[in-house]
């Protein structure tokens, strides 16, 4: 049975000249998944080819991590891997409290209101400060930004893949 993996970053950069790399983050997690000694799987977004790398330095800067991996000297090595995502290991995965879910849990969730009419689908996590705000796509290429907060979200059933959310005044125009 193969093993399942999870993104954690996306490779976006390379960070100057000694091989160092400028990661997009995808997990609420970053410094635990990016911290010096962490095994990672590198994978090339279309061909799902694997690279296994072990951080040996992180840093935030502005937003994003630069990641020194373990193998990567210079430039040129580091350039390969542009746009790859950086995934771990299904069994690499913390056990969450409850109201706290992993963004693959998230993501392709049906989000209903209360009174049970579907509005759209999660389709990406954004965290611009206090708190994240989940991207809902909906018909006729409109999107609603669903503010994260408990006056807003009632029930996520992971299982079945749904979300209940009450919407606030102002919440759709």
């Amino acid at each position: 049975m193969s093993k399942k993996y999870y993104n954690v970053g996306k490779l976006v950069n390379t960070h100057g000249l000694r091989g160092e790399v400028k990661v997009l983050p995808q997990t609420d997690f970053a410094e635990t998944r990016f911290a010096s000694g962490s095994k990672l799987s590198l994978q090339h977004p279309d061909s799902g080819q694997k690279l296994e790398v072990e951080v040996t330095g992180a840093r935030e800067h502005k937003g994003m991590f630069i990641l020194k991996l373990k193998g990567f000297y210079d430039i040129n090595e580091a350039e390969k891997y542009k746009g790859w995502t950086l995934k771990i290991a299904e069994e690499e995965l913390d056990q969450l409290e409850d109201g706290e879910y992993y963004y693959h849990e998230i993501m392709g969730c049906r989000v209903l209101t209360e009174d049970g009419e579907e509005l759209g689908t999660i389709s990406e996590i954004l965290r611009p400060g206090a708190n994240d705000v989940w991207v809902v796509d909906m018909p006729k290429k409109k999107q609603l930004l669903l503010p994260v907060i408990d006056d807003v979200l009632l029930k996520v059933d992971v299982a079945n893949k749904t979300v209940t959310v009450r919407l606030l005044e102002g919440l759709i125009s």
